[in-house]
C-alpha cells in the first residue's frame, strides 16, 4: 500500500465528517433567502484550499462567487482542472424527505442530503484525494486547478462569462478538465462518459382573438390558438421518432459500428429500465437501440404547454393565447444557432394567418464528445479505475447536457473526462437525494490513483 493510499484509508472517518459539514450548508442559488449561506459556503473551499497550501480566492460574479485554486504551476508538465459546484436545488417538497434535507442523515450505506451527490459529495472525492496526496509527497510534479461555482442549477452565466473573458482563459487554462457531475453505469462499475449532448430551449406564444370567445358564437369562423399550437408542435416529429425540421440531420454524426457494438455489450436491462418509471416499453427514432437513442441520437420534447380553461369542470371557450416550452436535444456537432435558425423558420412556414406568434430562446449549448483513442488521459484514469473497482471501466455517452463542460471544451481545447460517482437511484434534485458512502470512498481512492498516474 502506497503512503497516499494508507492516507486516505486511516481518514475515513474524518472525511465523512468533512462531507457531512458541507452538506449541512444551504446553499440554494435559486433562492436570494440563500445568499448568505452561498457566501458561507464558497469561503468553506476557500478556507479548506487554502488549508492544503493552494493559493484560492473569491471570483466575483453578478450573483454567486467562483471558488478557484491551485498548486504551483510545473514548466513542461500537465495541467488538471477539476470542476464542480457548491450550489444544490431547492429542497422543496419538505414533507416528502425522510430526513431533514441539510441535515446529513446514514441510512443503508447512503448519507441523505441535498447535494448529496449534485455534486458537493462527488467534487469533494477529488479536494480530499488532493489533499492525500499532498499530505504523503514533497510536490507534485504537475498542476492542479480547481473551479467550483455556485450557480450551476441556474445556468451558470458567472462562470461562463468569465470563461470567456482573457483573465478566465488564462486562469483556466489547462490540458485536462476533470468533472464529477455524472453517475456510473451501475453499481460499482466505473463508468467514463465520454459524451453529452447538447440542447436548445425555446418557448413559443401564439395569440389568436384579444380575448377568450364563446365557442358557440365564434367557433368554427375564427382560429383556435390551441389547435394551432398543437398541430405545429406534431408537425415537428413523425411517427418514427424522425425531427422534421428542415436541415436538422445535416451535421449529425454516424454512429460508429464500434460505437455501436460497445453500447450493445453493456449489461443494460431494458426491461427493468422501462418498469422503473412505469411503462413496459418505449419509443424512438426508429433503426436505434434505446441507450442509442437516449445517449447519442438529437431529440425533440414537449416540456409544457399551456392553453385555455383549467379549472375544475367544463368551460366552452376558444382561447385568446396558448404557449408551449419545447426543447431539442442535440449531438457533438449540430450547431445550437442553426438549430435556432432553422426551427424558427420551420415555425413561420406553417403558421396560418390570423395567429400573432413569438419564439423565445431559453438557453442553448452545444454538446461534446471526447476523442478516447487520442486522449493522453484516458488511460491514466483507466488504470485507476480499474484497480479501485477491480473491473475494467465502460465507456458511455449521457443524453444530458452540462453547459459549462462543452464550453469548457471548447474555449480551453481540453480533454474532458466525465468520471462520475452516482448511481441512477441517487434522486438527483428529489426529495431524499443520496451519495453511497462506498462510492464516496472509492472516488476518493480512484481520484488520487489517477493524480498518482498523472506523476509517472
Amino acid at each position: 500500500m502506497s503512503n497516499f493510499e494508507e492516507f486516505i484509508s486511516v481518514n475515513r472517518t474524518a472525511f465523512e465528517s468533512g462531507l457531512f459539514e458541507v452538506l449541512r450548508i444551504p446553499s440554494v442559488s435559486a433562492d436570494e433567502s440563500h445568499l448568505s449561506d452561498m457566501t458561507i459556503c464558497a469561503q468553506w473551499f476557500v478556507d479548506g484550499f487554502r488549508r492544503l497550501g493552494l493559493e484560492s480566492d473569491l471570483i466575483k460574479t453578478r450573483r454567486h462567487p467562483i471558488v478557484y485554486a491551485e498548486t504551483p504551476a510545473v514548466a513542461g508538465k500537465p495541467i488538471v482542472l477539476i470542476y464542480g459546484h457548491y450550489d444544490v436545488q431547492p429542497p422543496e417538497p419538505l414533507d416528502l424527505w425522510l430526513s431533514p434535507p441539510f441535515e446529513p442523515t446514514i441510512r443503508n450505506g447512503n448519507v441523505y442530503a441535498r447535494g448529496a451527490t449534485d455534486d458537493k459529495g462527488q467534487f469533494l472525492t477529488h479536494f480530499l484525494a488532493l489533499e492525500s496526496i499532498l499530505k504523503t509527497t514533497d510536490s507534485l510534479p504537475y498542476q492542479v486547478k480547481f473551479v467550483v461555482e455556485g450557480e450551476e442549477e441556474v445556468g451558470s452565466e458567472g462562470l461562463d462569462e468569465f470563461l470567456h473573458s482573457d483573465a478566465g482563459k488564462r486562469k483556466l487554462a489547462c490540458d485536462c478538465i476533470l468533472v464529477s457531475d455524472t453517475g456510473m453505469f451501475a453499481a460499482g462499475q466505473p463508468t467514463i462518459t465520454y459524451g453529452l449532448r447538447g440542447i436548445v430551449a425555446f418557448e413559443l406564444f401564439l395569440t389568436g382573438p384579444n380575448r377568450d370567445l364563446h365557442s358557440g358564437t365564434f367557433g368554427g369562423s375564427v382560429s383556435n390558438p390551441a389547435i394551432i399550437l398543437s398541430k405545429i408542435l406534431g408537425k415537428m416529429i413523425d411517427e418514427n421518432g424522425r425531427i422534421q425540421i428542415p436541415h436538422f440531420y445535416d451535421d449529425v454524426l454516424t454512429l460508429t459500428e464500434n460505437e455501436r457494438n460497445q453500447f450493445a455489450s453493456l449489461p443494460f436491462d431494458e426491461a427493468g429500465f422501462f418498469s422503473a418509471i412505469g411503462l413496459r416499453n418505449g419509443f424512438g427514432e426508429v433503426g436505434f437501440s434505446t441507450n442509442e437513442r437516449r445517449w447519442v441520437r438529437p431529440t425533440f420534447d414537449i416540456n409544457g404547454i399551456t392553453a385555455g380553461y383549467q379549472g375544475e369542470g367544463s368551460k366552452t371557450i376558444i382561447p385568446s393565447k396558448s404557449s408551449a416550452k419545447f426543447t431539442f436535444r442535440l449531438v457533438p456537432a449540430q450547431n445550437p444557432e442553426s438549430i435556432v435558425s432553422n426551427v424558427r423558420e420551420f415555425i413561420g412556414s406553417v403558421m396560418p394567418e390570423g395567429i400573432t406568434w413569438e419564439l423565445v430562446v431559453q438557453h442553448g449549448a452545444a454538446g461534446m464528445r471526447l476523442d478516447l483513442e487520442n486522449s493522453r488521459f484516458v488511460l491514466p484514469m483507466s488504470n485507476a479505475l480499474e484497480k479501485t473497482f477491480n473491473r475494467k471501466p465502460v465507456f458511455i455517452r449521457e443524453g444530458g447536457s452540462i453547459p459549462i463542460v462543452a464550453n469548457f471544451n471548447s474555449v480551453l481545447g481540453a480533454d474532458v473526462l466525465l468520471v462520475g460517482w452516482g448511481q441512477d437511484d441517487d434522486a438527483l434534485h428529489s426529495p431524499n437525494e443520496k451519495f453511497s458512502l462506498t462510492s464516496f470512498h472509492a472516488g476518493i481512492l480512484a481520484s488520487a490513483r489517477f493524480l498518482n498516474e498523472l506523476g509517472k
